[in-house]
């Protein structure tokens, strides 16, 4: 599969998240085979938690798939360009790539505010922007819309 192709797995997830009220963001880790090994999407509103972001609960599922908290040779696709806490997470877990469709110009972690990869923490993944970007970008912006009109 292609980085549209896992994106548009991702985009699935982040409509999940619709259902619950939450914004919708969605994300998917695939292993150095190309399987999908970890899923998620925004449940703070479910969840009534300010952690359960997407690319947490992916990571949570991923490393429950492979038995380790290193997610070596994976590559986590996000919808939305990660904040602080996601950015830690991702290095945390040490994912050698990750992927993202929509800037996110007040948290962005990947270069919008700040990018917590260039710091030397002794591990930095490749990082690419903008992959489905506009399809991501406008999932968000009809949830907020529609939450200023009502």
């Amino acid at each position: 599969m292609e980085r549209e192709d896992y994106m548009r797995l991702a985009l699935d997830e982040a409509r999940l998240a619709l259902e619950t009220g939450d914004v919708p963001v969605g994300c998917v880790i695939a292993d150095a085979a190309g399987n999908v090994i970890g899923r998620g999407h925004n449940r703070r509103e479910q969840r009534q938690n300010a952690v359960r972001h997407a690319e947490i609960e992916a990571i949570e599922a991923a490393c429950a798939a492979v038995g380790s908290w290193r997610l070596d040779g994976c590559c986590l696709y996000v919808t939305l360009e990660p904040c602080p806490m996601c950015a830690g997470a991702v290095l945390n877990a040490r994912i050698p790539v990750l992927v993202y469709g929509a800037k996110e110009p007040v948290t962005g972690s990947c270069g919008s505010v700040l990018n917590l990869f260039e710091e030397r923490y002794g591990f930095r993944p490749a990082i690419y922007g903008g992959v489905l970007a506009a399809e991501s970008a406008d999932l968000l912006r009809d949830f907020f819309g529609g939450l200023r009109e009502g």
